[in-house]
């Protein structure tokens, strides 16, 4: 993936900095997008550099659309000379809770910060993937787009609007080369994952401990991910090799899904 060229939104910690970092590997030049400056500086630092490639980082906050297309505007990134052909979407998930307690800003907030910054990156990003004939569009979701999971009621619901965004692009976009998929990482070692357990704990009058092995006991493979299991999924779909694989949600959840 030589001469290709990847912005990975949230990508100072979890999925999104597995995911930066497998693709410079494969000698992509990765673009970081994030709010907290210290960390992207720490990400750029493990970014593969053996194939010459060129890393930047933007700082940028999803829960500010505006400002976000205007640091993009403001970049080369958007001009032709510098084209973007890899799109990873990814962003920390909503507030957890129950749907009907949920407050309509945050229901808001959320809508904005996952499917409205991911449709503004898509319109100044795609007009460089048609020049190149090449395009990679990933958002990372949630298995939640198969099956409503409780608990996490925004996120259930903003995840379902995401993906069905995405499926609509698919059929837009696939005539100019350009992919647009959806990876739905399970329960998956990170930060999110921690504090959502502890507030289900908190909830359930339950230990922590007693929380993870529920859901240790659900996952077929018995264990949770490693953000860069998730991270080697989503180097594929952005890969040529991934060329007519288009419009998907792919699981990657160790079979926990009930669904097919």
């Amino acid at each position: 993936m030589k001469n290709k060229r990847a912005l990975v939104c949230g990508s100072s910690k979890g999925i999104g900095a597995a995911t930066a970092i497998e693709l410079s590997k494969l000698g992509t030049s990765i673009i970081l997008l994030a709010r907290d400056e210290k960390s992207l500086t720490e990400v750029m630092n493990e970014l593969d550099k053996s194939h010459n490639q060129k890393h930047d980082y933007i700082i940028a906050d999803f829960d500010e659309p505006k400002s976000l297309k205007e640091k993009l505007l403001s970049s080369d990134y958007v001009k032709s000379e510098h084209p973007i052909h890899i799109l990873i979407n990814n962003s920390g998930g909503p507030k957890p809770g129950a749907l009907l307690n949920a407050d309509s800003e945050d229901i808001l907030s959320a809508f904005n910060r996952h499917l409205l910054c991911n449709h503004i990156l898509v319109q100044l990003l795609v007009p460089g993937m048609k020049k190149e004939k090449y395009g990679r569009i990933i958002n990372i979701t949630s298995t939640s787009v198969k099956e409503p999971i409780k608990g996490l009621g925004i996120s259930n619901t903003i995840r379902g609007a995401v993906a069905n965004w995405a499926k609509t692009l698919s059929f837009e976009l696939g005539e100019y080369g350009i992919t647009v998929n959806n990876i739905l990482p399970g329960f998956t070692d990170t930060q999110r994952l921690k504090e959502v357990f502890l507030n289900k704990a908190k909830l359930s009058n339950e230990d922590i401990e007693s929380v993870i092995m529920d859901a240790y006991s659900k996952i077929p493979i018995g264990r949770f991910a490693d953000p860069v299991e998730t991270a080697k999924a989503i180097c594929f779909l952005a890969s040529k090799d991934a060329s007519y694989i288009n419009g998907i949600n792919l699981p990657v959840d160790g079979g926990r899904l009930s669904t097919l």
